[in-house]
């Protein structure tokens, strides 16, 4: 079985290097780039490593066996469909169950990166090879597919700090016994998953429709371009026709922070950019720039943001 579905068929793929059950690869298009390390661990079992740096990638897989695939995000956040026209996002500290029956199409990365952990399991040969790597393993993995992705698209859990114990060792292993712990770490995540007793109410994280995200996804690049002037939540809300309780819950989904909280976050970015680059450009035009008509008022942001004045990390930036 070929566990290197998510490189070998997305666009851009390029093998940098292989050896002793480890593939590694690279991912490029004009959003930037991807690495994606692979390590076959039983037959029909791999483990996978992504470390994105992109806008988005695109995957053309589909699926030729029947697969049950657990995703771990680490950081970042990932856009991934929750119905045919609705998506929702894995973010850090999120689990993602599916099948991979709808890992067709274009993947947006909102925070343009992604860091997270893949278990890829092909289970008309796992089933069979697990248990003979360990005799009497009581987990059935058919039924443990049924159990979380009994649909077509992800399941997504959120807060479930039993895998985050078990992710944070894998992130961290010495290279020489690599292999045989992430053998037991990966039977251990299928135990857990098999004792995880599911709650009464719905799992899974909000969804949204695509004719909202693509709103929100304009409100941001709106606000990016004119971050020299000030619009409240609601005259945003009223120019892109959408509800103020959907947009700021949409947008939080999306890019992780509140509208204001990411505003403050790019316009100081933009701010520390311009210190270096522009040494002669006064506080008080700089400030103008970002959308502040106080240069003392965005002294405070920028300290609050940077941890140090404007005139202190331009000194810095000089030395």
């Amino acid at each position: 079985m070929n566990m290197n579905y998510r490189v070998e068929q997305t666009d851009g793929a390029e093998l940098l290097a292989e050896s002793n059950g480890c593939s590694v690869y690279r991912l490029r298009n004009e959003g930037g780039e991807g690495i994606i390390t692979l390590y076959q661990l039983f037959p029909g079992v791999c483990l996978g490593f992504n470390d994105f740096h992109m806008q988005y990638y695109d995957s053309k897989f589909v699926p030729g066996q029947d697969m049950f695939c657990i995703d771990h995000c680490r950081e970042g956040r990932m856009e991934c469909p929750a119905s045919e026209e609705a998506y929702s996002y894995v973010e850090a500290g999120d689990i993602k169950l599916d099948r991979r029956l709808s890992h067709e199409g274009r993947f947006e990365i909102p925070l343009k990166h992604y860091h997270g952990a893949m278990v890829g399991i092909d289970l008309n040969v796992a089933c069979d090879s697990i248990k003979q790597e360990m005799k009497d393993f009581p987990v059935d993995l058919k039924n443990l597919q049924e159990k979380f992705c009994s649909g077509i698209y992800p399941m997504v859990l959120h807060g479930e700090k039993g895998f985050e114990h078990i992710f944070s060792e894998i992130y961290a292993v010495p290279q020489k016994i690599k292999i045989p712990y992430y053998k037991i770490k990966v039977l251990e995540l299928l135990l857990y998953l098999d004792a995880m007793e599911l709650p009464k109410k719905p799992l899974g994280k909000p969804y949204f429709y695509k004719t909202q995200i693509e709103k929100v996804k304009a409100i941001q690049e709106f606000i990016s371009l004119h971050m020299d002037e000030n619009f409240t939540q609601e005259e945003l809300a009223e120019r892109f026709d959408i509800s103020l309780t959907t947009m700021k819950q949409c947008f939080k989904s999306v890019y992780g922070s509140t509208i204001a909280a990411w505003l403050l976050q790019y316009r100081m970015n933009h701010a520390a950019v311009q210190l270096k680059s522009d040494k002669e450009r006064s506080i008080a035009d700089l400030a103008g720039m970002v959308g502040y008509d106080s240069p003392s008022k965005f002294a405070i942001a920028f300290r609050k943001v940077m941890g140090m004045s404007p005139t202190e990390y331009r000194e810095r930036q000089q030395m």
